[in-house]
């Protein structure tokens, strides 16, 4: 099964609205309950990574019989460092993007502790893929 989402970037009203969708697919799907919570832990800090700091992005979940894989595409400021933004507390946000309470610099260590497998790649002033992937098994 294959899912397609749109995330708008700058638009936290709408944060956390795929990954949402995705935990009630899987929960349709009777996946078990610790390997959705570690999924939409990733997705939804990798969508509110694509809120913050990208111009817009796509979701592309495929749903196989023994595994999730999710890739995130966003066009955006891409990652300069990726090894620096893997260290907790490391953030770009900014200042408006932390008043709401984002911007602390676990995104991307919280996806990497709750995916079996991820993958990240950047471009400087094209944009950031990653791919997450859970084992249900």
């Amino acid at each position: 099964m294959e899912f397609k989402f749109a995330i708008e970037g700058g638009n936290f009203s709408k944060a956390g609205s795929a990954s949402s969708e995705v935990k009630k697919i899987l929960k349709q799907l009777n996946v078990n309950p610790k390997i959705i919570k570690r999924t939409v832990v990733s997705l939804y800090e990798a969508e509110v990574n694509v809120v913050a700091h990208a111009f817009e992005g796509n979701m592309n979940v495929d749903i196989d019989t023994d595994k999730i894989v999710v890739k995130i595409e966003d066009k955006g400021p891409g990652i300069p460092d990726i090894d620096q933004a893997m260290q907790e507390g490391y953030s770009t946000a900014s200042p408006q993007v932390r008043e709401m309470g984002f911007g602390a610099g676990m995104g991307l260590p919280n996806i990497k502790r709750n995916s079996d497998q991820m993958n990240i790649t950047s471009k400087v002033d094209v944009g950031t893929e990653l791919e997450i992937i859970n084992y249900f098994g």
